[in-house]
């Protein structure tokens, strides 16, 4: 069974939620602010958390940006807010997915279900991205069971990009995640580098694409098949 959290200081959407949720057969934890979750999260394991953003004492940005930090499960951020500038921000601490209230809750499972199984695609070692296989471990990718060696720092920004399809990176996390707090370059590095794997896989857009979110920074689709 899957455990799902819910954060919302909202008492009649936690209500809501619990109920749509316990009748697809997950196993719901509850948080009424972002400090209760995090407080939570270090005794139960969460495979998805729906997120409000605007909550008392910790609100749902920085939950969000604490979660990418420390554990690896997608987050779908609930919020009254529908400005683009909400979200970008909402993007940029690391949530998967955005569902602004009012929202009908039957939406919400199909946003869930398509967030768990992107995550389920990856494992400790392998990602599979349709006909490719990322192997983490020996640094490897297998197009049509051919390998293809990639230099480091590509074979890390797409390994990276590939294990949370669809969510989008801006350029500093990349940066920060690649190559590290200490790196001297600017953000053209990463530009540079999408380029040279669009270029590397510009014959597999049947297994994934990577796509440029216009003044946010990047994201990997895999092709539906």
């Amino acid at each position: 069974m899957l455990n799902i959290l819910i954060v919302d200081d909202d008492s009649h959407i936690r209500e809501l939620l619990r109920h749509t949720l316990q009748s697809e057969g997950y196993f719901v934890f509850e948080a009424t602010d972002g400090n209760e979750a995090s407080q939570l999260l270090t005794k139960q394991q969460i495979h998805l958390a729906v997120v409000d953003v605007m909550m008392p004492h910790k609100d749902g940005w920085q939950l969000t940006e604490e979660i990418r930090k420390y554990y690896d499960f997608p987050v779908i951020l609930l919020t009254a807010k529908d400005q683009l500038e909400d979200k970008e921000k909402g993007f940029s601490v690391g949530t998967d997915d955005y569902l602004t209230k009012p929202f009908e809750p039957k939406e919400l499972l199909f946003r869930m279900k398509a967030l768990l199984r992107r995550f389920q695609m990856v494992n400790s070692e392998k990602i599979t991205l349709n006909d490719i296989v990322i192997d983490r471990k020996s640094y490897e990718v297998h197009c049509n069971k051919k390998q293809l060696m990639l230099p480091m720092k590509e074979f890390e920004l797409l390994a990276q990009l590939a294990s949370y399809p669809d969510r989008i990176f801006t350029r500093d996390e990349l940066i920060q995640l690649i190559w590290g707090h200490d790196f001297e370059g600017d953000e053209r590095t990463v530009d540079v580098h999408i380029k040279r794997l669009r270029e590397r896989f510009k014959n597999h857009a049947n297994d994934f694409s990577i796509k440029t979110v216009r003044g946010v920074g990047y994201k990997l689709e895999v092709a539906k098949q």
